[in-house]
């Protein structure tokens, strides 16, 4: 039993791996036919057919069907952000791309709105310009990533994988013991778990590629950029102090608003108390203070105080 489950095993791998090279190479064919075309022996000439064809393929993989993911992002200054923004998200509807992301802050001259737009990727250019008119463009950054490579290789190791998959399931098929059925199994569960990877990575890059992300910003007039914060002068710290003050008397009302039911709820009665407790000792009647009379001798016990030295008169 435990020669022909390891008599299975063995039939797995070298059929799994004449399939992996099979399908490798089908792969291969159908991405890039031109190393097909290339692949001459020495001292051989190659036929004008094949070497045309060849060539023709060449270009086709490396002009026509080259996988590109485009990014941007592009600032615009708008005189109203709300009225730009839904203006930006129909150029990107009617490109046939939609709104990946809605960010806004503020609202009136400071107003600031943060775009994800998912557009087709021969659609490209063609959003940017049409953003670009909805106000000042302030600044537009364009990026590209060649993906071609990643994705001829990821067409192989997918046809690769799922060459293996069928073998272990034919494999599996064939099992006549428990033993062998487990170890199929456990298998052929290991190659479609790296099969389904492989298919989601494939299908990220077709996603990255078929739909290119815009990142939008639209400010308002009152919005300013970085270029406008690094000046100095008297009109620019007048402002920024002016700005600074608002701001610090907005953290006052605040604390003022926060604390001013603590002090209705008990600084009132306590000043109403503390204002009785006052009245009532004004109110109170004095005790007179004893005053002895004046030429009466101290009582027993107690001596006089000495007597006063008279003025002196000058001589």
């Amino acid at each position: 039993m435990a020669t022909l489950a390891a008599l299975l095993m063995l039939a797995a791998c070298g059929s799994g791996g004449g399939d992996d090279s099979g399908a490798a190479g089908t792969a291969a064919d159908a991405e890039a036919p031109a190393r097909e075309g290339a692949a001459v022996a020495p001292g051989e000439a190659a036929a004008p057919g094949n070497a045309q064809g060849g060539a023709g393929a060449a270009t086709d993989t490396r002009v026509d069907k080259r996988s590109i993911i485009y990014t941007g992002s592009i600032r615009v200054q708008v005189n109203d952000v709300d009225v730009a923004a839904r203006d930006a998200v129909a150029a990107a509807t009617r490109a046939g791309g939609f709104v990946g992301g809605d960010q806004r802050r503020s609202s009136d001259a400071d107003a600031v709105a943060d775009l994800e737009l998912r557009v087709p990727a021969e659609r490209f250019y063609a959003v940017v310009e049409e953003l670009a008119g909805l106000g000042t463009q302030e600044r537009r950054e364009i990026g590209t990533q060649d993906v071609t490579e990643e994705t001829i290789d990821l067409d192989a190791r997918i046809a690769s994988q799922r060459a293996r998959v069928e073998s272990a399931r034919r494999l599996l098929a064939q099992a006549n013991s428990i033993s062998d059925l487990v170890s199929i199994e456990n298998e052929l569960a290991r190659r479609e778990a790296d099969l389904a990877s492989l298919e989601a990575k494939k299908r990220r890059l077709s996603d990255l590629t078929a739909l290119s992300t815009i990142t939008v910003t639209l400010v308002g007039p009152g919005v300013t950029t970085p270029e406008e914060e690094t000046e100095i002068g008297f009109l620019v710290g007048l402002k920024g102090g002016w700005q600074v003050f608002l701001s610090s008397m907005t953290v006052l009302l605040t604390v003022l608003g926060a604390i001013l039911p603590w002090l209705l709820v008990f600084g009132v009665p306590l000043g109403a108390l503390w204002w009785l407790a006052r009245r009532r000792r004004r109110n109170r009647p004095g005790v007179p203070a004893l005053v002895a009379p004046s030429g009466t001798p101290p009582p027993p016990g107690v001596s006089a105080p000495p007597p006063v030295p008279g003025a002196r008169s000058a001589p």
